[in-house]
């Protein structure tokens, strides 16, 4: 499988909890964190539900 590279570049205040959850779970915590995944069909369900705070780059 392909790996990707996400980064949050927008901060979770103010943001549903769901969301929240969501980067945490994907391994984020704080600003500009950066985590290299593999890209399964469930991390893309996960970064496509948060894309507008997330930057993707693939490897």
């Amino acid at each position: 499988m392909a790996q990707i590279q996400i980064k949050l570049v927008k901060s979770t205040i103010d943001r549903p909890q769901r969301q929240k959850r969501t980067v945490q779970a994907l391994g984020l915590g704080k600003m500009n964190s950066t985590r290299i995944v593999e890209n399964t069909p469930e991390l893309s369900g996960m970064i496509k539900a948060v894309q507008h705070l997330l930057e993707v780059t693939e490897l």
